[in-house]
């Protein structure tokens, strides 16, 4: 009897413990096709044809890309958000592990390109830090979410394709800046603002200069 009333009470126990984990998997979204635009940043006809490419690219071999956009993170991280949903949703083929999940969360200006395992060697970080870094920040910024994400996908599907070399000659010839402030200038702005606002003025400065997060997590500049 001792036993058993141990038993029911460590099962209690371990069914507290993986509550938060059982949250944390129902945020995630469905999969209900190859774009999932659950933030509403993507026109109907940029979704329309972004699905009909995907599609053709998928029969083309077994690789697989899927377009995600949320509203927010809800405070988690972009990298494990983005890794928890890639699982959740068993993109790409499950022996070669070869799906491609890009996630947009506009409330945070968070963006994330997720590779599988069997097609790190062919889209590598250098290939997706180009494709965020020329084709999604610039689009972005200007507030064109559609065109942003549909020229990604278009640089993927090439280099997936097997033909990186004018991705990687557009970033020879179009370098990121990834210190586009003086970092000098930079620390006088920040001081000077927290001196005369305070702790109101952190409430504003990331949003007007951005930042690079760590490789293929970025933010934005200029979005309200």
């Amino acid at each position: 009897m001792g036993r058993n009333a141990g038993l029911i009470f460590f099962g209690f126990v371990l069914t507290f413990l993986l509550l938060p984990l059982t949250a944390l998997a129902a945020e995630l979204p469905a999969l209900t096709g190859r774009v999932v635009d659950n933030a509403g940043i993507i026109d109907a006809a940029t979704e329309a044809a972004l699905t009909q490419k995907l599609a053709e690219f998928e029969t083309k071999g077994s690789d697989q890309i899927v377009v995600a956009t949320i509203p927010s993170l809800d405070g988690e991280e972009i990298e494990p958000y983005a890794n928890r949903l890639f699982r959740a949703w068993k993109l790409g083929q499950a022996k070669e592990n070869n799906g491609v999940l890009l996630l947009v969360a506009p409330n945070d200006r968070k963006m994330r390109i997720e590779v599988g395992y069997g097609l790190e060697g062919t889209l590598t970080d250098l290939h997706t830090k180009l494709i965020i870094e020329n084709d999604m920040v610039p689009a972005f910024r200007a507030g064109d979410f559609s065109g942003g994400i549909s020229k990604a996908v278009d640089d993927m599907i090439m280099v997936l394709e097997g033909n990186p070399e004018e991705l990687e000659a557009r970033g020879k010839r179009n370098p990121a800046n990834d210190n586009p402030v003086d970092p000098i200038f930079m620390l006088f702005i920040v001081l000077w603002a927290t001196m005369f606002f305070g702790g109101l003025a952190m409430a504003f400065l990331p949003p007007i200069f951005g930042t690079k997060l760590s490789p293929g997590v970025y933010k934005w500049l200029g979005m309200t």
